[in-house]
């Protein structure tokens, strides 16, 4: 069983609050957006990290981190990518892969919008964990938590930070 962090969009904040949360899984994973690396280093202090660079992220950062980070844990395969798009709306860079070799659980970030969405057509869990830092439009800062245990995604929770002011 592995408990998992999933934050996205920190535009190079980080607070205690967030930092409780990573202390209470096993790993974490940041879909892009990181704005400061300072970010992911506090994260790495506390916990195993995977992650992706996102469109604001500049040359060290994607130096550090892929455009797209497929891996497995447990018995269930990961594809995280930060412009992805969702069910039905995939990012135009994605969508033939996708449907070849679709994921468990496929995870975006870049829209702020918290979603979690069942796509029907290719049997994934659609994951975007909206926005945990304070820039953007977003008025709630959010993350997912939740376990993979064996084939198995369990106990899914939506983490609600805040207001982003």
């Amino acid at each position: 069983m592995k408990k998992i962090l999933l934050l996205s969009d920190t535009h190079g904040f980080i607070d205690k609050q967030i930092l409780k949360f990573v202390k209470q899984v096993d790993e974490v994973w940041h879909a892009g957006d990181i704005g400061d690396l300072f970010v992911t280093d506090e994260i790495k202090k506390l916990k195993p990290l995977r992650g992706v660079y996102g469109n604001i992220d500049n040359a060290t950062a994607r130096l550090e981190f892929p455009l797209d980070n497929r891996f497995m844990v447990e018995d269930v395969t990961i594809w995280i990518t930060h412009i992805g798009g969702y069910p039905n709306k995939y990012n135009q860079r994605i969508r033939e892969e996708i449907k070849k070799h679709p994921p468990k659980i496929f995870i975006s970030g870049h829209s702020h919008i918290l979603k979690v969405q069942f796509d029907k057509k290719l049997n994934l869990l659609h994951l975007n964990p909206g926005a945990a830092g304070k820039h953007g439009f977003h008025q709630i800062r959010t993350m997912i938590r939740f376990e993979i245990v064996g084939k198995e995604i369990k106990n899914l929770e939506i983490i609600e930070l805040g207001k982003r002011g």
